[in-house]
């Protein structure tokens, strides 16, 4: 994911194209490129750079198998992206979503141990396939090279963070608290169903009658009725809102987190809510209907940390610390990568 193929280690992320999971595989690597970091890594040199993620979307028979039973992985691909997995292999190999599991099961071999191989998620085969496995803590997944972490990983750099505040330099002179509000939808564990948004609408009007500026934005699952109803919502009590660039203009979805004085986030995304701890300020999770022992034990990892509160109708403003376990999850892997590559005395 470094540009530059004339200084530092080469990396790829390997991912299923599951936009969620390949963003937590893209962050870590936009982390590992870390100015401070990769000052102990630039002595390694590679020819084997990508600047994008490698989608793959293998086929059956072999899918329909466990990864360790498939005698062929790359025959399962479709050539153009055969094409893409083959040497010079990478310096780390971070793969993203359950069907890059052979493929990083196997790279070691083919890069005769070159690679350093780390996976996200829980791969749901033994860790010690892997180098690293870098799942969150909620999967309650244990091993000598596994790294849990809170949530999912989520970085952000000082780069993007500056050109937010370029582009949406008007949100902070905007009067009173901010809020920035983060709506999700229907996903496998919790819907936003019409009643709940007619619900969640109401504890929005109720923040803007106490003075606190809104800023809301929906996302890809949100569902179509709660879009309007939401979108409608903004415009009566004066609120910003975001839905699309087409219909919206530029992305603000960082400047909002970044700008705000606090944020509201369903309870249904573990990128959204870890993104939204990632700035340290006080979290509010709003309730959707359903829920999972997973997500169970996610919301009481971040209402443990004291950054997340549930939102029961009363706003308070209380001391946290940012959630940026993204940092660790970079340090380990550069830590690793250098006991296969000493830097020079």
């Amino acid at each position: 994911m470094i540009s530059s193929a004339a200084v530092g280690p080469s990396i790829w992320v390997v991912s299923d194209g599951r936009a969620g999971i390949e963003r937590q595989a893209v962050a870590i690597a936009q982390a590992l490129g870390e100015l401070h970091r990769w000052a102990n890594i630039s002595h390694i040199r590679s020819t084997a750079h990508k600047s994008e993620p490698v989608r793959i979307s293998p086929k059956a028979p072999q899918l329909w198998l466990p990864p360790q039973l498939w005698l062929a992985p790359l025959a399962a691909l479709p050539k153009p992206q055969r094409d893409q997995l083959k040497a010079p292999w990478p310096d780390i190999w971070i793969g993203s979503g359950r069907r890059s599991v052979p493929y990083s099961m196997r790279v070691k071999k083919w890069s005769n141990g070159k690679t350093l191989v780390v996976q996200t998620q829980d791969p749901k085969v033994n860790p010690s396939h892997f180098d690293l496995v870098i799942p969150p803590e909620h999967d309650q997944l244990e091993g000598s090279n596994v790294l849990s972490t809170i949530g999912a990983p989520a970085h952000f750099s000082m780069g993007d963070l500056e050109q937010a505040a370029l582009n949406f330099g008007d949100l902070i002179a905007e009067p009173g608290r901010k809020a920035a509000v983060i709506i999700g939808g229907t996903s496998k564990t919790h819907t936003l169903s019409e009643t709940r948004a007619k619900e969640l609408e109401q504890e929005l009007r109720g923040l803007a009658a106490q003075g606190i500026r809104m800023w809301i934005t929906v996302s890809r699952r949100t569902p179509e009725h709660a879009r309007i109803r939401f979108r409608n919502m903004a415009e009566e009590v004066g609120a910003r809102f975001w839905e699309s660039e087409t219909t919206d203009g530029p992305n603000p979805y960082l400047a909002f987190l970044s700008m705000s004085d606090l944020i509201f986030v369903t309870e249904d995304s573990a990128n959204m809510i870890s993104e939204a701890a990632w700035f340290g300020k006080p979290v509010y999770l709003l309730k959707l209907v359903g829920k999972s022992a997973k997500f169970d034990r996610l919301h009481q990892s971040f209402t443990k940390q004291g950054i997340a509160r549930w939102y029961e109708g009363k706003v308070e403003h209380w001391p946290t610390e940012p959630v940026r376990e993204i940092d660790r999850a970079a340090d380990e892997i550069i830590k690793r990568l250098l006991e296969k590559h000493p830097k020079p005395k």
